[in-house]
């Protein structure tokens, strides 16, 4: 499992990838889009970003796999969007648009999980690291946004 060190180290340096290549190289891996989520400390209030692979559309969202590597916890960011599900999501470069984070239900999960796992292998690789079911969020238009 990543060490939290490790994590920061992954994100700083994909992040100064799409910087050093203005942008050019970054925004995808793996054949999936990468995007920039920004949610709100549920400790500090302040903004915190991650960096993020979304392997799967539904509809108009994107979902986003809150694995961590297989670590036997949820990431950081997890906890934040459950308390504060307004986040920001920055995709192909473009600036941040507020949107708004569901964790998928069981029939939900039941349906998008077999499509992330057969697809991206890694992710399925990572379920077997821990006990907890890996939550699978989606991140949809945020309709107060717009109000």
């Amino acid at each position: 499992m990543p060490s939290k060190l490790t994590l920061t180290v992954m994100n700083s340096v994909h992040r100064a990838l799409i910087a050093v290549t203005f942008g050019r190289v970054g925004w995808s891996m793996g054949g999936m889009p990468v995007l920039e989520l920004t949610t709100t400390g549920r400790k500090s209030g302040q903004p915190r970003s991650t960096m993020l692979t979304a392997p799967l559309r539904i509809g108009d969202g994107l979902v986003v796999v809150a694995s961590r590597g297989g670590d036997p916890t949820h990431p950081a960011w997890y906890h934040n969007l459950v308390a504060d599900p307004h986040v920001q999501v920055a995709l192909d470069g473009k600036p941040a648009v507020p949107m708004l984070a569901r964790v998928l239900g069981p029939q939900e999960r039941a349906q998008a999980w077999p499509q992330i796992a057969s697809r991206y292998r890694n992710y399925a690789q990572y379920q077997t690291r821990t006990t907890r079911e890996i939550p699978l969020v989606l991140l949809e238009a945020d309709p107060s946004a717009s109000a």
